[in-house]
């Protein structure tokens, strides 16, 4: 960052916006205009022309005159943060829809050990992801990899047999890929499920969260599936996200798990996502509990945030696999088998919850309209 003070330019490599506190380490230095406001603090060391190393005092930093967030994509490092276009996600959607007849009004992202949950539709079509252009694909046990298209009663689905996450090293760009495909082929509503540690101590191994909230703690950091240009064919620039899970699907999730008489094992409660892909540490745990959560997962959180922002309903599920430890004297330890078994267990009940749901989640759509 080039500085001028009468005749002496300063070179910069970080730059700091001290009204929101956003840094960006450039590891080369750059040469830009800026202008100083008269507040002033210590905000960088900066490095003369004739190599003498000052501090320059600034409390506002101006690219190009215009403020710069960490949203926006400015300050992600090099270029376009989002490495997906529009074109690839037209692209994509096209070779699909010329692929299938099927033209699904629901979506259904299947978590870990769930995918299983595509076995109750009717006249299915595969396609692997592999096959599929621009598409990520699955590097976890648990996560077949596989799109299923096909039909529940009257309704046209697509079933994701395996999703994304961060710690396979993916770009949220691409974890969120497939919902911004779903809009585009005509997806009104979303049902996302997920493996997850129960925190809540009222919650008991094999129970099933229905996610009110959530908690985005990489988003905290600035890992968030919108940062970047915002492309207003998909959503607005800053997307409420206090409904992001439809009350009117919650109602209709707890009338259905009444009908099924499963009561008994259905919670309702706030999901946090951490990014793995280790498990949480007790300290860590403690602290979710602290700030609310009943639950804590790898995943979900991304893919309803970008739904929510492309005006699609969502509904999450969430089954809990192990109980989160919050005490040091506990030995158990979870592991990712464990998970598995437990998903296995409770594929029927979800297979008929599912089934009824999306079903009439449909029809609370039309009515709607």
């Amino acid at each position: 960052m080039r500085e001028t003070h009468g005749e002496h330019v300063h070179y910069c490599t970080c730059v700091l916006h001290t009204d929101c506190g956003n840094r960006k380490f450039s590891g080369e230095p750059t040469e830009s205009t800026v202008s100083c406001g008269e507040d002033t603090r210590v905000c960088c060391e900066q490095v003369s022309s004739s190599g003498v190393k000052e501090v320059v005092a600034s409390s506002k930093v101006l690219l190009n005159s215009a403020h710069s967030h960490l949203y926006s994509g400015t300050m992600h490092g090099k270029g376009n943060p989002c490495c997906c276009s529009f074109e690839d996600y037209n692209l994509t959607t096209e070779w699909l829809l010329n692929q299938t007849s099927h033209r699904p009004k629901v979506a259904v992202i299947c978590g870990s050990g769930l995918g299983l949950l595509a076995d109750v539709a009717a006249d299915k079509q595969i396609i692997r992801y592999q096959d599929i252009p621009n598409f990520p694909v699955s590097t976890v046990a648990g996560h077949e990899g596989c799109l299923v298209f096909g039909t529940i009663e009257d309704t046209t689905c697509v079933f994701m047999q395996g999703h994304f996450h961060l710690y396979e090293g993916y770009s949220l760009c691409q974890v969120t890929f497939p919902v911004r495909i779903f809009k585009l082929m005509g997806v009104e509503t979303v049902l996302v499920t997920n493996a997850s540690g129960g925190i809540c101590p009222d919650f008991k191994v094999g129970d099933i969260m229905i996610i009110k909230d959530h908690i985005n703690l990489p988003g905290f950091a600035g890992q968030h599936p919108l940062c970047g240009p915002n492309d207003e064919r998909f959503g607005i620039r800053f997307p409420c996200m206090s409904d992001a899970y439809s009350k009117d699907l919650r109602r209709l999730t707890l009338d259905v798990v009444s009908e099924l008489g499963c009561s008994d094992f259905v919670r309702e409660g706030v999901y946090c996502m951490v990014s793995g892909p280790n498990f949480e540490t007790i300290a860590e745990a403690r602290m979710l509990r602290i700030l609310g959560c009943d639950s804590v997962g790898m995943s979900t959180v991304p893919e309803v945030t970008v739904a929510k922002h492309c005006g699609l309903r969502v509904l999450g599920l969430s089954l809990i696999t192990n109980k989160v430890s919050l005490d040091y004297s506990r030995e158990e330890k979870v592991n990712h088998e464990e998970v598995l078994q437990i998903s296995k267990m409770r594929t029927e009940v979800l297979q008929k919850l599912a089934t009824m749901l999306i079903s009439r989640c449909q029809q609370q759509s039309i009515n709607t309209h």
